[in-house]
């Protein structure tokens, strides 16, 4: 008899069970739009319809490639109440990486822009031809999604799903310079869902959501919980510091997750003023490290809300916090705390290993390995790269880091060679494979410097062919039109040689250790 994995709840259904307890009661809301509970119940059911009714059958891939809209959150409750599987795009990555993505996906519709559409169409590849439907055009066009959603029934019964069945394709940089997808399971979606709900810190009615970054990365992990919670969340579409603070301040907004980046140019607009949001509650963190001077400077003009979160797509968010609580006493009695990450979530086996995968000693340097029924299954579609990480069950995160006594854990450097640069991870490889395209390069060095905006910015070292010229200028356009602006080398120099290890390999680490000289860690 073939293998089956125990049903669990379909996370869509609960968040029908709560449209039902808040039906009324605002869900979401954008600039221009809102939406009711009950309202959102009604389209994802009408989707779920729709989408079915086009032909897609349980486990089809439904790709999304949009900026933060409602329309997103529509999508992804449609999804799991029908069994498909939620394929978001990162609205900024080139035309050319949402072919690669549509490509290695198979998703059979993509929800877009038709704008979108006209630029990424021309590189689909091979036999690639999804079905459109288009958020921005006339309800009378057969590839409306208005339109679909108006043809369909807004009766629905979610699927019956089991922990196993995949739910979400989280697309990332491949290490190997191609894209992946960590496959998230309904299991692993629900245990994301416990995590934030179990949390202290946690929303609930009556509280205000604003969610800046991208929906399609780390922020939108915070949606189902949000709205499990009876709470409202406020999609912003792009992020312009002065006006995002005058929103927030005018809606009230009492709960936000952030990047640090998106932290420190707050902190440049804003100029040592106190307590510019009084009602906010929670200012979330993660998604890259965040300087421990930094956060005594949020603190200072924020206030007592700093919360951070440790995690990735491969354990389905979080897994580790170090939260309001945990800052204000580091702050109090303990600065060297604020470096560290946290404690690891209730449900989530973190632990620090050594090359053998046996646990070193508390104070030693290993590898963070993770288990728990938050991480992911694997990659799709890619079982080697899947076997370098997961390992009897425990996801390898390629992170070095300690913990002390207290269990909190310190990340002090990165056994992969990954920049996360605005709270996006780009991978060097990637960004090395587009360079050597150019007819002029012969060799190149991606890695990470630190930088002030960002956190940690690209850079590159280049060397070129003999006889051949290139100015900085005309390299920034070729890259520009291959990758998107957050994987772009920000800095970049032109060397004669790269200097290699005994076996041949560029020394990486060597061309990287003058840029953090007096660096505490190799992490920003």
């Amino acid at each position: 008899m073939p293998q089956t994995t125990p049903r669990v709840a379909n996370v869509g259904e609960l968040v029908s069970r709560c449209a039902r307890l808040h039906g009324p009661r605002i869900a979401l809301r954008t600039e221009s739009r809102s939406l009711s509970y009950e309202a959102l119940d009604r389209r994802s059911n009408r989707l779920a319809n729709a989408l079915l009714g086009l032909g897609l059958a349980r486990g089809d891939r439904v790709g999304i490639y949009l900026p933060n809209c409602i329309e997103i959150v529509e999508v992804e409750l449609a999804c799991y109440k029908a069994a498909l599987v939620k394929a978001p795009f990162n609205a900024r990555l080139s035309p050319a990486e949402v072919g690669e993505i549509v490509a290695n996906s198979g998703a059979a519709l993509i929800v877009t822009t038709a704008e979108r559409a006209e630029s990424f169409l021309p590189h689909l590849k091979g036999d690639a031809r999804p079905m459109l439907l288009f958020v921005d055009v006339p309800e009378g066009d057969a590839a409306s999604y208005e339109g679909a959603l108006g043809r369909a029934s807004d009766a629905f019964e979610a699927a019956s799903v089991e922990a196993d069945e995949l739910a979400v394709l989280h697309y990332t940089s491949g290490s190997s310079g191609v894209l992946k997808a960590a496959m998230q399971t309904f299991g692993n979606r629900l245990a994301q869902l416990r995590k934030f709900l179990v949390r202290s810190e946690g929303m609930r009615e009556g509280h205000l959501l604003g969610l800046v970054g991208p929906v399609t990365h780390a922020s939108g992990m915070q949606i189902v919980p949000a709205l499990c919670s009876g709470a409202t969340i406020r999609l912003f579409a792009g992020f312009e510091p002065g006006r995002f603070l005058a929103d927030m301040k005018a809606e009230r907004v009492t709960h936000t997750f952030m990047v640090p980046t998106m932290i420190n140019m707050l902190l440049a607009e804003l100029e040592g003023r106190y307590r510019p949001l009084p009602d906010l509650q929670r200012l979330g963190y993660g998604a890259a490290p965040m300087a421990p001077a930094r956060i005594l400077r949020a603190m200072d003009v924020f206030g007592p809300v700093l919360s951070q979160g440790y995690g990735a797509g491969e354990t389905t968010s979080g897994v580790c916090g170090l939260g309001v609580e945990d800052h204000l006493f580091a702050r109090a009695a303990a600065p060297e705390r604020l470096a560290s990450c946290g404690r690891p979530f209730l449900e989530s086996l973190v632990e620090i290993v050594d090359d053998a995968g046996q646990p070193v000693a508390r104070g030693e340097i290993g590898e963070i390995v993770v288990s728990g029924p938050d991480v992911f299954a694997g990659y799709w579609r890619a079982p080697e790269l899947t076997a370098e990480v997961l390992q009897n069950g425990r996801y390898h995160t390629g992170d070095l880091a300690r913990a002390d006594d207290q269990g909190f854990v310190y990340i002090v450097d990165r056994k992969k060679d990954m920049v996360i640069s605005g709270g996006f991870n780009v991978y060097p490889s990637e960004v090395e494979a587009v360079l050597y395209q150019h007819e002029a390069v012969a060799d190149a060095c991606v890695f990470a410097v630190p930088d002030d905006k960002w956190g940690e910015a690209v850079a590159a070292h280049v060397v070129l062919k003999p006889g051949h010229a290139l100015d900085l200028g005309a390299l920034d356009a070729f890259c520009a039109e291959r990758l998107g602006g957050f994987k772009r080398p920000r800095r970049v120099e032109f060397v004669g040689a790269l200097p290699k290890n005994p076996n041949g390999k560029v020394a990486r680490k060597a061309i990287q250790a003058p840029y953090w000289a007096g660096q505490s860690r190799m992490v920003n």
